[in-house]
């Protein structure tokens, strides 16, 4: 499915397909490749068939399959990928069974599988010129499967060594959903899991499986794209509530407190509430995994008997700090990936409370400070 993702993700100009084709062809397997347009679930897909041939070998070795894949005449970041998803794929089956990585062995038909399905992903990568892999959480099934040492429980247990730290959940239909072959691809090459980056999206592709299911399309999707320049855009929960009823002094203080427990932000508006009233509007940004925690500060904080609830994307441009000396001292400078810049408030605040100085007049002597910087 991975292979068959990345081929439908790739432009017919670009001739992925064939090139891994080629490469794959390259290693003597024994085998037939073939690329077929499907559908799963109603979704247009790519279907990457491997066909082999029994050359009468029942186990195949690592080692001698990551000799192979350093004969192979595809690039050295291709062959690296490769032999780094292959190892790591040893070494979980290797614990899973208590025996040396040197004695792993792979069932033939499985190997001529695995060989393709991982050389054909990493070729494709290379082709596609991709710079880094992201993965959401994985989707290992339920139920158990048949291996050739009897019946096991999904996910089976080199899949699930594989996947340690890695965001998992099970939907669909009681069977194997992700295999170690497909589990050692992704944590081996992902550079994270979890929510995609941000990013300008250039082209999608489709790999499909085998079956088609009634309850969802059976396809793993890629999204290829290029960085943009927000560096971080995720789903957050902004908490609002409306209080009429509690002291400045009160609000000020769950305020300082909601800041203090990690909330991204935190504000009081003014407000003209019902019967007239004058009040105040607590809006609260925190992250997904924070918003529990924060609610339960609001509501011992305040006067409020409720709280409005909402997700909402953030976004937040590409910056970095840049220190720059002034008459007064040293002094922070946020700058934005499109140039705009401010000194830190707490660094100027610093020095005007230690100097004497105005603080206006230290602020000035900042930008001033960082706008020399960018002439020289």
């Amino acid at each position: 499915m991975t292979v068959g993702a990345l081929l439908d993700a790739g432009s017919p100009a670009e001739h992925v397909a064939e090139q891994v084709i080629d490469a794959l062809k390259s290693l003597d397997l024994n085998a037939q490749f073939e690329v077929e347009k499907t559908k799963r679930g109603g979704v247009t897909a790519s279907k990457f068939h491997v066909r082999f041939e029994s050359q009468g070998h029942p186990h195949r070795h690592l080692k001698p399959i990551l000799a192979m894949i350093d004969k192979a005449p595809i690039s050295d970041r291709a062959k690296q990928n490769a032999s780094n998803v292959f190892r790591r794929l040893g070494d979980a089956e290797a614990g899973v069974h208590g025996v040396p990585v040197e004695k792993v062995h792979f069932h033939e038909v499985g190997a001529v599988d695995s060989i393709a399905d991982i050389v054909g992903a990493c070729v494709a990568l290379d082709v596609l010129r991709i710079d880094e892999v992201h993965t959401s959480a994985i989707n290992v099934g339920s139920g158990t499967v048949n291996t050739e040492h009897g019946l096991l429980p999904v996910p089976a247990p080199a899949t699930a060594a594989l996947l340690v730290g890695r965001p998992i959940y099970s939907r669909g239909p009681a069977m194997e959903m992700t295999t170690p072959t497909g589990a050692a691809l992704a944590t081996t090459l992902s550079a994270t899991f979890g929510p995609a980056p941000a990013m300008s999206i250039t082209s999608i592709g489709y790999g499909a499986g085998t079956r088609d299911f009634t309850d969802h399309a059976n396809v793993l999707r890629v999204l290829i794209g290029e960085r943009s320049m927000a560096t971080e855009a995720t789903v957050v929960s902004v908490l609002e509530a409306n209080i009429d009823d509690a002291s400045p002094q009160v609000l000020g203080y769950a305020l300082d407190r909601l800041l203090a427990a990690g909330a991204l932000d935190a504000t009081l508006s003014a407000l003209q509430m019902k019967k007239n009233r004058p009040g105040t509007l607590l809006r609260v940004i925190a992250k997904r995994e924070d918003q529990e925690r924060l609610a339960d500060i609001i509501f011992a904080e305040t006067t409020t008997l409720g709280l409005r609830v909402y997700s909402a994307e953030r976004r937040v441009e590409q910056r970095h700090i840049v220190t720059v000396e002034t008459a007064f001292g040293a002094v922070r400078v946020k700058v934005s990936g499109h140039g705009s810049f401010a000194p830190e408030y707490e660094d100027c605040k610093t020095l005007a409370l230690s100097s004497g100085a105005p603080l206006p007049k230290v602020l000035a002597a900042a930008q001033q400070a960082y706008l020399k910087t960018t002439r020289l």
